[in-house]
């Protein structure tokens, strides 16, 4: 069948030009071009690894301050963006032409304005010059066609509309019109000041997104990614529709540290979406399965698409505190995705694939897991708290120590690796699939968890900033690239040190470029999505929102809900995922406050914020637009638009899980006890099963409908009890004494 044969080339290429469009660019230049670009990606990521480090302050050289290392960030990005994205599809890829090194070239310097002409304009605050003018207006129209070309047209639009509100302002219909602002104050307030370009968003990529994309570039390239997939199908790949729910683990753990759902659809969908074709999904499923999947990854904490770094800015509270927030949430929805997929399995009857691990009996199996969920434990209880016991008795030495510990756990696990076979990349369109066997496939990567615990470790225990944490993961990942290879060889027997060493530096170089790449569309998108906010802020635009969602709502606390969540989705449609969030944050958070506060819903402003975000990334998914459906759909050769309404339609736990914690904000475990939490988390996945047995018509046989729509009942019955009961009596009071 056509299913199980080799994707023609012209396909793969169009996957590659797919991701590459969308997260790397999709120039490849040869001979000194294509040399030079690598490079200035290089010194771009290096750059970023030296303002993150304490090096700077020790040697007294190379001090940023927040606003000149922002300009230089914008400039990296600028000028790679007309290097890497083409201008249009019938452009060059196999070289630069004269006029993109030109942009490239006034693009980067009036990125780099504020770094050059640092001092001269903290003499003139406020006071523009006639050159000032001219620089901010070549510069935004650079950024905007930057944007153009790495994130396609939406975003643009939607920048080059504030800009023109913002100018037009007196000339507005209704309650749109405003004073206006002059072409001064316009470039003032959005490429000279910190409220527009150059504002908390673009200052968020530089300190703290780049160095998490950059971990996971090289995690990626270390061989991790491989790794997370090669172990969710030998745990999951034998149970019923087993690819699919590999597929759903393996996604959200690469989202763990992708801050794109398209490449995260497409890196791991090549692999998935054959195989859940091969036990009987069909291919709008399979890329429906994937693409939900990835979606999930971009409200998955640590990263969050970024996002989780822009909360804390935004909403004023730690990183870990968003992270706690974000995570319960989350984690529900990959559950009940699962459970989604676990059903379809049902209705088709489907089978897994051929197992590869010995049999045993059952009563082994439960041992067999037990025991490592009770390891798992217990490695997460002494990395907690037995590293945060250290500190108090070890004082200063602790990092020593620590480090010395590391080294010494690192080399034990590349000794238990060592003895079993490396992992390979099968072909997932190969005739016969076999699953790898559990033990060993687990065993031979268990040192790519040492980084994520090094990151844990620096934000949960020593409490170090989201930057100087991965700053710290990621020069270990360094180590392990460069000596993990000479160090298995040894312990092999092998007698290869100086290639191994070799190949490990050209990992590190592909991995260092890589992340640059991949942050091109991302620094190009929070510098542009600045604009809106500042826009919002120059005009007060926020407030003529807050007056329309009122008048269409008629002060329905519901529909103000329903409302602010289609707006999230129309704003959210074509942006990346960092995009995504600063536009509806900025746009839409403010309208639930001040609207919720006065129709009696006061909740916390990470719950609004959360809210907002979950209906933006939803966009990815949704048709017309839905560009991860896309990309699904050109690896599983299904229907974009049916991929896109499958996916939406196994995605409405996601969208189901806003308005459960705006109404109860224990699921975002805010002032709950730890039992509170485990009551919530245990009810909430109750309920959120018993919904997606509703919405797919599928319990334990098919039901009819309305034995659905009692399930549905059911399930809105857990998700808020209190609308039952204060029909029976009147809901608790807090009245204080007379």
């Amino acid at each position: 069948m056509r299913d199980d044969k080799q994707p023609s080339a012209a396909a793969e290429n169009d996957l590659e030009d797919m991701v590459a469009s969308s997260d790397t660019g999709a120039r490849k230049p040869l001979g000194v071009p294509g040399k030079l670009l690598v490079s200035i990606a290089a010194v771009w990521s290096l750059f970023q690894l030296w303002i993150a480090s304490p090096l700077p302050y020790i040697v007294g050289f190379g001090v940023f301050s927040a606003t000149e290392a922002r300009s230089i960030h914008l400039a990296f990005a600028l000028f790679l963006a007309f290097m890497a994205y083409p201008a249009f599809k019938r452009s060059p890829r196999d070289r630069v032409p004269l006029a993109d090194w030109a942009l490239a070239a006034v693009a980067a310097f009036c990125g780099a304005y504020l770094f050059i002409f640092y001092a001269d304009l903290a003499q003139r605050p406020g006071l523009p010059i006639t050159q000032d003018i001219i620089v901010g207006v070549v510069g935004i129209l650079m950024l905007l066609e930057a944007t153009r070309r790495a994130l396609g047209p939406p975003l643009m639009i939607v920048a080059a509309v504030f800009i023109a509100y913002s100018l037009f302002g007196p000339y507005m219909p209704g309650i749109l019109a405003h004073r206006g602002v002059s072409l001064g104050g316009l470039i003032n307030h959005q490429w000279l000041g910190t409220q527009g370009v150059f504002g908390i968003a673009l200052g968020v990529s530089t300190s703290f997104v780049f160095l998490f994309v950059l971990f996971g570039a090289l995690l990626d390239k270390a061989g991790a990614g491989n790794y997370f997939i090669k172990v969710a199908f030998s745990l999951l790949g034998h149970f019923k529709g087993g690819p699919a729910k590999a597929a759903v683990v393996a996604s959200g753990m690469t989202g763990l540290i992708s801050g794109s759902s398209i490449a995260n659809t497409v890196t791991t969908g090549t692999f998935t979406i054959p195989m859940m074709k091969r036990v009987g999904f069909s291919a709008e499923k399979a890329g429906a399965v994937e693409v939900s999947s990835s979606v999930n990854g971009q409200i998955m904490p640590p990263v969050m698409g970024a996002a989780a770094f822009l909360m804390v800015e935004y909403v004023g509270i730690p990183y870990v505190d968003v992270i706690k927030h974000a995570f319960l949430p989350a984690l529900i929805s990959y559950i009940a995705l699962i459970y989604i997929v676990h059903l379809e399995a049902l209705k088709a009857n489907m089978k897994g694939l051929p197992s590869s691990n010995p049999a045993r009996p059952l009563l082994n199996k439960v041992i067999g897991f037990m025991t490592g969920l009770l390891l798992l434990m217990g490695l997460s209880i002494a990395v907690y708290y037995g590293l945060g016991w250290l500190k108090p008795v070890l004082g200063e030495a602790t990092p020593w120590v620590v480090s010395v510990g590391l080294a010494i756990v690192y080399v034990g696990l590349l000794k238990v690796g060592a003895n079993y076979p490396e992992l390979e990349m099968d072909d997932p369109n190969s005739e016969v699939v076999k699953l790898p066997q559990t033990r060993p496939t687990v065993m031979v990567g268990l040192h790519y968890i040492l980084p994520v615990v090094v990151l844990v470790w620096c934000l949960m225990v020593e409490r170090l900033s989201p930057g100087l944490s991965a700053f710290w993961a990621t020069m270990f990942m360094i180590f392990i690239m460069v000596t993990q290879r000479p160090i298995i060889a040894i312990f092999r027997g092998r007698s290869q040190m100086a290639a191994d060493i070799k190949e490990g530096f050209k990992d590190l170089w592909d991995g260092l470029v890589t992340g640059a790449r991949n942050m091109i569309g991302i620094g190009i998108a929070t510098a542009t999505a600045g604009i809106v906010v500042g826009a919002v802020s120059q005009t007060g635009v926020g407030l003529v929102l807050a007056d329309v969602v009122e008048i269409l709502s008629g002060g329905n606390l519901m529909m103000i809900l329903l409302l602010t969540a289609l707006l999230s989705l129309i704003l959210g449609m074509g942006l990346p995922t960092t995009a995504n969030y600063i536009v509806v944050s900025a746009l839409m958070a403010p309208v639930i406050v001040l609207l919720g506060q006065q129709n009696g819903l006061i909740v916390p402003l990470i719950a609004v914020h959360l809210f907002v975000f979950y209906f933006g990334i939803m966009a990815d998914v949704t048709p017309p637009v839905g560009l991860a459906s896309f990309a699904a759909a050109a690896v599983s050769g299904g229907d974009p638009l049916r991929t896109g309404f499958q996916a939406f339609y196994y995605s409405l736990r996601t969208a189901a899980l806003p308005f459960l914690f705006i109404f109860n904000t224990d699921l975002l475990l805010i002032d709950v006890t730890v039992m509170q939490g485990i009551v919530v988390f245990i009810v909430a996945t109750i309920a959120m099963l018993i919904f997606a047995a509703g919405t797919q018509g599928y319990m334990l046989t098919r039901n009819r409908w309305y034995e659905s729509l009692l399930l549905l009942l059911v399930a809105f019955t857990l998700f808020r009890p209190g609308f039952w009961m204060d029909k029976i009596h009147d809901p608790y009071e807090s009245v204080p004494p007379a």
